[in-house]
């Protein structure tokens, strides 16, 4: 046990390290997590062996629900409203027409079977919105036309379908569905999946306002199970649980929840871990020797589903909506495939259904070219159709994004020899962009106007910009003690060294703002501001 979590370890931590030197050479990091897990499979260096296509799809199965819903939640539905019908209509006709066009392909000119064509194309038909966001983040790309928003909708709501249609084909090839079954199929898929949606989005959101968590994490820990029961409570009786889950990330990303951006820096953290999980598990999964039996397959399906499939695809369904020649041909070559195909290639492996080729290693191959080439060039694509937008901000297409300043609150207790103790709000000197916006006097809350006097024993609430902390500046605690040679000197002459003030003293239970009159004694709590250039010593 000790040696699997002592691999764990270091398998996410030069994940992580990947990650950061991606974005430095411009290559996805996606590819990099598939490269390690082969780099630790069978034919790689470490050979650990590792063929449990159950186990993976059980991890994959469950780590692709977390991505899901965040898709949903980090989706700015304000952005999105423009362009949603657009998406939506990509994420269904869209996926079944490219699924329609690569079975066609598969079975005409590659000669495989009808029924495991239709395999292909319905397994890869779903495009990978991470994939795309990481690529326009790191290179902070903001796109026209409302074009980030189509992208983020489509790829985050088109999984439900791709697995839907690959649920179908293994039942028919598995001689398990007739026509009566693959309509309940249908039906059950899509209205259990969007009712359950809503209706779990409902409760949450009524939990939520009427409920608040005493102890720290916990609202955490409640959007995950969230996650998790959006998935499993649809497909217990057969509904799309991936569509469930995207309802529910989707509505509650958009509503007012306290405490929400720390959800979002914390999905976004499982999200990335998510992903390095998925893509490690294809490496490791993979079997590189394997690879030059099906690479000219996987490379003719991937040229075709790039450069003819998904523009069919993406051209007769945004033509009608007479969207730009430019736009159409990006959100053409924007259709990286990813972790959802992943999935349901593993997931159609472990099915009963009998296929003669490898499935696995095919999408797999397919996935790799489309990381490496896609993922390289999208931006440049971009550039060269002129369609990136310097005044639009990509973090925009995303719910915890705001243009609204952030604020901090600062809390003032007015005693007797208080400058502001005795006068009006109106005359008193406030730094710009401060505001005094609530006054504490004998546990009642006063909303000031102007002529509200301030008296001793008052407590100021004041709202001001939130700085955001250089790293080069730091807190730094001092400890009076009795051997120490500050004591008995004034604040003014504490500190010989440039860029540093002391900016509170905790002296016993009192709080206390210094200026350079005041006068260190023993015992004393000294909060040091600092610059990491001067930043002396203190231990010495």
């Amino acid at each position: 046990m000790n040696t699997g979590l002592f691999i764990t370890s270091i398998i996410i931590l030069l994940c992580i390290l990947l990650n950061r030197v991606s974005r430095k050479i411009g290559i996805p990091m996606l590819l990099g997590f598939i490269l390690l897990g082969m780099l630790f499979g069978s034919d790689g260096i470490l050979k650990i062996p590792f063929e449990n296509y159950k186990l993976a799809e059980d991890i994959c199965s469950a780590a692709l629900i977390f991505i899901m819903f965040y898709g949903g939640f980090g989706t700015n539905w304000k952005t999105a409203r423009p362009v949603a019908v657009k998406s939506v209509c990509l994420s269904t006709l869209g996926v079944i027409l490219t699924a329609f066009l690569t079975g066609m392909f598969c079975y005409l000119i590659l000669h495989i079977s009808l029924l495991e064509s239709f395999l292909i194309g319905s397994v890869i038909s779903s495009t990978d919105a991470a994939s795309v966001f990481s690529i326009l983040q790191s290179k902070n790309m903001g796109l026209k036309y409302h074009t980030a928003s189509m992208l983020e909708i489509e790829s985050g709501s088109n999984d439900p379908c791709s697995y839907m249609l690959t649920a179908i084909l293994l039942s028919i090839m598995g001689n398990q569905a007739s026509t009566g079954k693959i309509v309940y199929l249908i039906f059950s898929q899509l209205v259990y999946g969007i009712l359950f949606g809503f209706l779990i989005a409902f409760l949450a959101r009524k939990f939520l306002r009427h409920f608040e968590f005493s102890t720290p994490g916990f609202d955490m820990a409640f959007m995950v199970a969230l996650a998790l029961v959006s998935y499993a409570l649809p497909s217990l009786i057969g509904g799309n649980g991936y569509m469930s889950t995207y309802i529910v990330g989707i509505i509650l990303g958009n509503t007012k929840i306290k405490g929400k951006k720390s959800m979002v820096n914390f999905f976004d953290g499982i999200t990335g871990l998510m992903q390095m999980l998925i893509f490690f598990l294809l490496g490791l999964l993979a079997t590189p020797s394997k690879l030059p039996e099906i690479f000219f397959t996987a490379l003719f399906i991937a040229l075709f589903l790039t450069f003819i499939a998904r523009p069919a695809a993406v051209f007769a369904i945004l033509a009608p909506f007479k969207c730009k020649k430019e736009q159409m041909l990006l959100v053409s070559f924007a259709g990286l495939r990813g972790a959802a195909s992943i999935v349901f290639a593993i997931m159609a492996t472990v099915d009963d259904a009998y296929t003669s080729m490898d499935l696995f290693h095919i999408v797999f191959c397919i996935v790799l070219l489309s990381i490496l080439f896609q993922g390289t060039f999208l931006s440049s694509v971009a550039k060269k159709l002129k369609m990136n937008d310097e005044n639009e901000d990509i973090r925009k297409t995303f719910s915890d994004y705001s243009e609204e300043v952030d604020l901090q609150f600062i809390q003032l207790l007015i005693n007797e020899n208080h400058p502001w103790c005795l006068k009006p709000v109106k005359e008193l000197i406030l730094p710009p962009d401060a505001l005094i916006i609530m006054i504490l006097r004998d546990k009642k809350r006063i909303i000031p106007n102007g002529e509200t006097i301030l008296y001793p024993k008052d407590t100021v609430i004041l709202s001001a910009r939130i700085f955001a902390e250089p790293d080069s500046l730091s807190l730094t605690e001092l400890r009076i003690d009795s051997a120490s040679p500050w004591i008995g000197n004034r604040i003014s002459d504490f500190s010989p060294y440039a860029g540093e003030l002391v900016i509170m003293i905790i002296r016993g239970e009192e709080t206390i703002v210094p200026n350079g009159d005041t006068i260190i004694l023993d015992k004393d709590l000294l909060v040091i501001y600092s610059s990491d250039k001067y930043k002396p010593d203190f231990s010495s």
